[in-house]
């Protein structure tokens, strides 16, 4: 189900790397380089499949960008809030 603006933002405190805006969180995260950058990806990837929810996302050499939102309910549910969680924990491992 999709969380209304004033849910996404009370649980976004929780969240200070993300952002809401076009429907989606959005977060970017910066590494000492590409190696490591990508490391993470690899990492979020192998969860997405395990959640069975995937992000939209770019990398350009040490950034990644990512944003998350659930197509089927057209904006923002717990789904990309519960991948958030993980991807924060994902990264602060690499960092």
């Amino acid at each position: 189900m999709k969380l209304d603006k004033d849910t996404i933002e009370k649980k976004l405190v929780q969240f200070p790397d993300w952002d809401y805006f076009d429907d989606a969180i959005h977060a970017e995260f910066e590494f000492d380089n590409f190696k490591d950058c990508f490391s993470a990806m690899s990492r979020i990837a192998f969860e997405c499949e395990a959640q069975h929810h995937h992000p939209n996302w770019s990398n350009v050499y040490n950034v990644l960008k990512i944003s998350l939102s659930t197509h089927d309910a057209g904006g923002v549910t717990e789904k990309d809030f519960k991948l958030a969680n993980a991807i924060e924990a994902i990264v602060e491992v690499e960092e």
